[in-house]
């Protein structure tokens, strides 16, 4: 099945709101669920590939931990494995830089994976200490993005 195939069916998903899609043909099988980590592809000869849903991406509780001692200071980490991007074009400034303040639900940089920009967005109102990755460095799950002492 052609790359370009799913990712129209998984537009097409985030858009009318269907949640989980089975197709199998031949030694083929493609399966989509539109939750944070669900969509995969299995095949006889293809290895399976993970792929976020197209919604924003908000890290959990979970993903926020203390960088230090210091209660104030919270690490936003990555909540997927992908490309982090700090800015929406190579051409545009970065959403934020250290020193900025930032809101709760404010666009924090983008996480690409399989194609699909997944911003990562901002889970308290703070001020940017330290900016842990460069821009188009890959990133793994839970990996640190930035430091935030909360306000």
């Amino acid at each position: 099945m052609d790359h370009d195939i799913i990712m129209a069916m998984m537009d097409k998903m985030a858009q009318t709101g269907i949640t989980k899609l089975s197709y199998k043909k031949g030694d083929m099988e493609l399966k989509i669920e539109n939750q944070s980590f669900a969509p995969t592809l299995t095949s006889a000869q293809i290895p399976v590939a993970e792929v976020s849903a197209a919604a924003p991406v908000v890290p959990s509780e979970t993903a926020l931990q203390p960088a230090s001692k210091d209660d104030s200071v919270k690490e936003m980490t990555s909540p997927l494995i992908g490309t982090f991007y700090s800015s929406p074009s190579p051409e545009m400034a970065a959403y934020v830089k250290v020193g900025d303040t930032v809101k709760k639900g404010q666009v924090l940089g983008i996480v690409e994976a399989m194609k699909l920009m997944n911003e990562i967005e901002s889970e308290f109102d703070g001020e940017i200490t330290e900016i842990l990755v460069e821009n188009e460095q890959t990133v793994e799950y839970g990996q640190p993005l930035f430091l935030i002492k909360v306000q």
